[in-house]
């Protein structure tokens, strides 16, 4: 019977017994195997492992390895509440893990908080080495037993206190946004600061908690703001942190496209569409495709009848350049806060008789895409939701040069009015999708809320950001998990869902893992099927799987810790 570890806060000084080192940047190019080296586990933002020692017919027999609830933040001047304590396993008993503080907060007032530390959004996972963050902290774990490596934490200046979605990884330097709006790039071997760069004003109200992606010698980034700031994504060199290139979500200037589409090129310039989710990358393309966020100001009506271009849009970048190639509008002239940064999904697959280069997509308003990613050609756009009821229909009678393309029309009698109407709530959020090519199936959550929205205040300069609406009477028609086929976008089954949804890893093995039930669960990846379940508490990322010694491993990061699963 294997050893449980019960780690109440542990740590060692040094990478052990050979393992970690470097991420070699082909390892990028790779499908998702071995290793876990960036935010979807690879390029595609598929999630799906080709690994398949765990299959439907044995994952009951997933046991645990080993467990960690003891990795705390750190908080303070001097970056004391780490908690370190005596440690087991192989890296020996009562080393204190190096910790390095950097940030030019004071470690009290804003979000610095002692607390379980809540691993978020893409965990890496490399050469043994655990590589996990939350907000203002990164630490660096032994894949083995679970013990702390090195803790880096920045001191974070007052300001917001979101989340953040995780870390990238290029040779041996992985790179961070804090949300005080410094990217950060850090010696993988120590947790040691090589340079840093401020990506936004905090003063302005900006915030970073998107996972950097790292695509050939460019490390992509985005800033959120939700008040009336322009929004971008930025590249920067991985080895210098030099800003290499910065494309606008909206008009700048005059004569920039989607000018047009908004009432005034001042309204263009403040117009929102931040990118905040890490998107997917072909490197035969050199395109990197990511969802930009909600117009600003997000309800109200005083912004026109135009598309407000290039908020709530699916983009394709050629990252050599910065240059847009193509866009999709998901949600044109949004009024509900659509965002649509989901992650899209890229494969090449059958559709209509021909292999093609297709990308997919599942956004808050509860519609899913595929287009060709080559040309951002239309080829579905699919309701999904019980109780969806916020567009009138996918061709807009009064615009019919968007007939092909596939783009939903709003109806504005779902608005939000003074006396209050009746509306769908988010659909789906940002957690990430999964995508299973043996199955032919995209997963991904599905909310089933109605609930009235008033508009509360009806002067557009008085609603700026996310303001201008209160929200009530909400009904639930059940939370599920749905399994899509691509060639149809109909969902084939759903799986009740109960607690908050985070993601989900679908494998060759043909089993999907999530979070659901107070735990970790696995489904059959065809039928839906319940296959297993571990009672070890909300997952707060999406479910990941690697090799380590020969076997494949199930990781389950929660609010506080970790939980590591192979095959018994």
């Amino acid at each position: 019977m294997k050893k449980l570890l019960f780690l109440a806060s542990i740590g060692a000084s040094t990478l052990l017994f050979g393992q970690g080192g470097p991420l070699d940047p082909a390892d990028l190019l790779k499908p998702l195997s071995d290793n876990w080296t960036s935010y979807s586990g690879d390029y595609t933002g598929k999630r799906y492992s080709t690994l398949k020692q765990v299959t439907a017919a044995n994952v009951k027999g997933l046991s645990m390895e080993w467990f960690n609830t003891g990795i705390t933040s750190a908080c303070g001047p001097e970056g004391t509440g780490t908690g370190t304590a005596a440690g087991g396993g192989r890296g020996g008993g009562g080393a204190t893990a190096p910790l390095i503080v950097g940030g030019f907060g004071d470690g009290i007032t804003g979000p610095n908080t002692c607390a379980p530390a809540r691993m978020m959004g893409g965990v890496l996972v490399v050469n043994g080495i655990i590589y996990g963050s939350q907000p203002g902290n990164v630490y660096a774990i032994d894949a083995h037993d679970g013990q702390l490596l090195w803790h880096h934490y920045w001191k974070i200046r007052p300001g917001h206190g979101l989340g953040n979605r995780g870390l990238a990884m290029w040779n041996n330097r992985l790179y961070f946004g804090e949300q005080d709006d410094w990217l950060l790039c850090l010696d993988a071997s120590t947790g040691k600061e090589i340079w840093k760069k401020e990506v936004a004003s905090l003063d302005e109200n900006y915030w970073v908690s998107s996972a950097p992606m790292v695509v050939g010698n460019h490390v992509l980034i985005g800033a959120s703001n939700n008040l009336d700031m322009p929004a971008s994504i930025q590249s920067y060199d991985p080895e210098t942190g030099n800003k290499q290139w910065e494309l606008f979500a909206t008009a700048q200037k005059p004569g920039d496209p989607g000018a047009d589409t908004w009432v005034s090129l001042d309204e263009a310039k403040h117009g929102g569409g931040t990118a905040w989710i890490p998107g997917s990358y072909d490197p035969d393309l050199h395109l990197y495709y990511y969802g930009t966020g909600n117009p600003t100001p997000a309800y109200t009506q005083g912004r026109g009848d135009g598309d407000n271009l290039y908020t709530g849009c699916l983009i394709a970048v050629n990252v050599d350049t910065g240059k847009m190639a193509w866009y999709f509008a998901t949600s044109p002239h949004d009024t509900h806060d659509w965002d649509s940064t989901e992650t899209p999904v890229i494969a090449d697959l059958p559709f209509n008789g021909r292999v093609r280069k297709l990308i997919m997509m599942a956004t808050r308003n509860g519609y899913f895409y595929v287009l060709d990613r080559t040309t951002g050609e239309h080829l579905i756009t699919s309701k999904l939701g019980m109780v969806n009821n916020y567009a009138s229909g996918v061709h807009p009678e009064d615009k019919p040069q968007l007939n092909a393309r596939g783009e939903v029309k709003r109806n504005p009698n779902k608005d939000a009015t003074i006396p209050g109407s009746l509306v769908n709530s988010d659909v789906l959020n940002y957690p990430p999708p999964s995508f299973s090519p043996a199955a032919g199936l995209f997963y991904i959550n599905e909310d089933n809320t109605l609930h009235i929205n008033y508009l509360a205040e009806p002067d557009p300069r008085g609603s700026m950001g996310l303001g201008g609406i209160t929200t009530g009477a909400s009904l639930s028609f059940g939370n599920f998990l749905d399994a899509i086929d691509y060639k149809t976008g109909k969902v084939v089954w759903r799986h009740k869902l109960t607690g908050g949804y985070v993601g989900t890893l679908s494998t060759a093995g043909g089993v999907v893992f999530l979070s659901n039930g107070g735990g970790i669960e696995a489904l059959e990846a065809t039928t839906g099927k319940p296959l297993w379940h571990s009672n070890v508490g909300a997952l707060s990322s999406p479910p990941e799987t690697f090799m380590l010694d020969g076997k494949q491993h199930v990781a389950a990061y929660v609010s506080g810790g970790l939980f590591m699963f192979v095959m018994n």
